[in-house]
């Protein structure tokens, strides 16, 4: 029998994402994880034996940085999970590594947002354009099960009779990040709108576009109107929470970042129709936990999804002493009453689904359709929303952003 031949992955970074893609590796059959870095040692030592643990890899490397992991000779795709104000000298590193000749590496696979800015955004695209590397944006919600079987029901039966459809809302929703550094607008690029709305954005730009088509090809930007608030955390009570939680942190009362965003984008899709993505994010929702929505509407037909409907739920009563954490759902809010249950949040969320699509097209030496230019489209669509939001008014489309700076990712943002 002929050896299973198996794309050699790096893991560059350690930290909460980097544990969820490990866990959706063992979805994966085209790829193993043969080696991990990361700034802190710890974490990646960390993150290695639960990579071996989960099987999804053995004889694990560790690492110390983005230049070391590249050198690797087993590693050929690396996936870049690092924050975001160290994203475009990692990418930059990794390449150097290629261009000199002294890296396997053939693709790169890099988590949102891609930038912090448009410039950023930009100039990682070049950067792995230069170095001739086969390129993934790694937007899980445009993988998740729920959402790629609907779009193509919808598409399928009801797009293909009545016309396209016109509207998507998406929403994503929870009480707020994990560590310190994503709730510092300078080191993160903003505030809720700069980490989640990219989700909402290209998940509703998926949906309005047809199977298998570029939503870049598809849809062209014609407007944007959106604001942002600090409804919660630049409160006092809780402004001390969040420091007291996440030491580092800056005080909300005096650099806030928005916890909560709306916007709306106006494209003409292909066919010359006006078609509309609502988008709504939030640090500030109380509930469960994680809640993602979606919803298309067309002429004659709809689609909804909410991962906070789930096919389980348990009860525990208030006579149970519980402990906190995160065994039912991401960003878990309570540990009594009625609980919903995510079975397997990887799968659901996208993780899964999406590692195995881009395993499997760089295993194959192809281009992913969900690649770094689109990383680039949702971040020229971000700073727009930003722009509208500090102007007070719609931001039509072409704009100029490549020097623009939210004031929210300058730390000056006063709401």
């Amino acid at each position: 029998m002929a050896e299973r031949k198996v794309l050699g992955v790096g893991i560059l970074g350690a930290g909460f994402i980097g544990h969820f893609h490990a866990r959706s590796w063992q979805g994966v059959r085209d790829a193993d994880i043969v080696a991990v870095a990361s700034r802190t040692r710890s974490s990646a030592e960390e993150l290695a034996e639960e990579v071996s643990r989960l099987g999804v890899g053995s004889d694990v490397s560790v690492w110390g940085d983005a230049a070391e992991l590249a050198q690797d000779p087993r590693v050929e795709a690396v996936w870049v999970l690092v924050p975001n104000d160290v994203r475009v000298e990692t990418v930059a590193a990794i390449c150097a590594e290629v261009k000199a000749g002294r890296s396997a590496v053939r693709a790169i696979a890099i988590e949102k947002p891609l930038g912090r800015t448009l410039a950023e955004a930009r100039e990682v695209l070049r950067l792995v354009e230069d170095a001739g590397l086969l390129h993934g944006y790694l937007e899980n919600q445009v993988y998740s099960p729920a959402i790629t079987r609907a779009h193509e029901l919808v598409w399928a039966r009801g797009a293909s009779v009545a016309g396209n459809p016109y509207l998507a809302r998406c929403a994503e929703e929870h009480s707020g990040p994990h560590k310190a550094w994503f709730w510092d607008g300078r080191a993160q690029g903003g505030g809720v709108l700069n980490d989640m709305m990219c989700h909402s954005v290209e998940a509703g730009r998926y949906l309005l576009t047809p199977p298998g088509v570029d939503p870049s090809e598809w849809l062209t930007p014609v407007s944007v109107s959106a604001s942002i608030e600090s409804l919660k955390w630049s409160r006092p009570k809780y402004a001390d929470r969040l420091m007291e939680q996440y030491p580092g942190a800056p005080d909300y009362r005096k650099m806030p970042s928005e916890d909560y965003a709306r916007a709306s984008f106006e494209f003409v899709n292909g066919d010359g129709e006006t078609v509309v993505v609502e988008g709504t994010t939030s640090w500030s929702f109380v509930g469960a936990g994680l809640r993602l929505s979606f919803e298309l509407l067309g002429p004659e037909y709809s689609m909804a999804s909410n991962t906070l409907n789930t096919e389980s739920s348990i009860f525990l009563s208030r006579a149970l002493e519980q402990a906190e954490g995160e065994d039912m759902i991401e960003k878990q809010n309570a540990e009594q009453g009625l609980m919903p249950i995510v079975s397997d949040e990887s799968l659901t969320y996208g993780y899964t689904s999406e590692n195995a699509a881009v395993t499997s097209a760089f295993m194959k030496g192809e281009q992913p359709l969900e690649s770094l230019k689109n990383g680039v489209a949702v971040v020229e669509l971000l700073m727009a929303a930003y722009l509208s939001a500090q102007l007070g008014e719609t931001v039509k489309f072409p704009v100029d952003l490549e020097e623009f700076v939210p004031e929210v990712a300058q730390g000056t943002w006063k709401p």
